[in-house]
């Protein structure tokens, strides 16, 4: 079938964007070479897989999940059914960590929650001085994060196992920053979209999804050094009960 052809099918089903996305990661093409090989044939292989793709996001699972990539700050990550899919507005997470660190020579970062090493590993690209220690409860989560760290060649993120700042015992940082869970445990809208097939644990913290930033807020402290920071994504009506 002819590339256009393949292409107009699939939008029909599940939109153009997502259309667009799943038959270029399929094709390990860049956006450009779609409009300019719209008249390319596409074989019958790599047309069953995308039929297969087409499927599974029909079903409602993430375009990240399908295509095991999702871009984020400069670069793309990999992402499984183990880790939150990284969103934009984590990136003004990443912006204001880096406008409180120039001031530092050589500034020690914890991330905790890192799932795919999201925060850590673009805050690390961008401050090579820095050490970013990346901390995740879950081993499935961190061997996702090893991947992305290793294919970025970042020598200064080390990765720990473990519950929030607990592994880092000890030590002080110049800066804390947190995507932890901060959801509902009733909310409904974890019964839409993109969540139903996300990590609820990495999504989820109690009745009032407060439970988790709670933890973060109460040990912080003994793991900051004087005048450090701690930067926590919440949700959008949390704000005053964080603070």
């Amino acid at each position: 079938m002819l590339l256009r052809d393949l292409l107009k099918q699939a939008a029909a089903r599940i939109g153009r964007e997502d259309a667009e996305h799943l038959l270029l990661a399929l094709l390990n093409k860049p956006r450009s070479w779609l409009y300019s090989h719209d008249d390319a044939e596409v074989d019958a292989a790599a047309g069953a897989r995308f039929a297969q793709w087409l499927a599974r996001r029909e079903s409602g699972e993430p375009v990240a999940y399908i295509t095991g990539r999702r871009g984020f700050w400069t670069f793309e990550l990999t992402v499984s059914p183990a880790t939150l899919i990284p969103r934009p507005e984590t990136e003004r997470l990443v912006e204001l960590a880096l406008a409180r660190l120039p001031a530092v020579e050589a500034p020690i970062v914890a991330d905790l929650g890192t799932g795919s090493g999201a925060i850590a590993l673009a805050i690390a690209s961008e401050r090579p001085n820095a050490k970013v220690l990346a901390v995740d409860a879950s081993s499935a989560a961190l061997a996702v994060a090893r991947v992305n760290t290793e294919h970025l060649g970042l020598g200064n993120v080390e990765l720990r196992e473990g519950d929030w700042l607990a592994p880092l015992a000890g030590q002080r940082f110049d800066l804390i920053a947190s995507n932890p869970p901060y959801i509902e445990a009733e909310a409904p809208h974890l019964a839409e979209g993109d969540v139903r097939f996300e990590p609820r644990s990495a999504l989820v913290a109690g009745a009032d999804g407060l439970d988790d930033l709670r933890r973060i807020v109460q040990a912080a402290p003994a793991c900051l050094k004087p005048g450090g920071w701690l930067l926590l994504e919440h949700g959008w009506q949390q704000g005053h009960a964080v603070r």
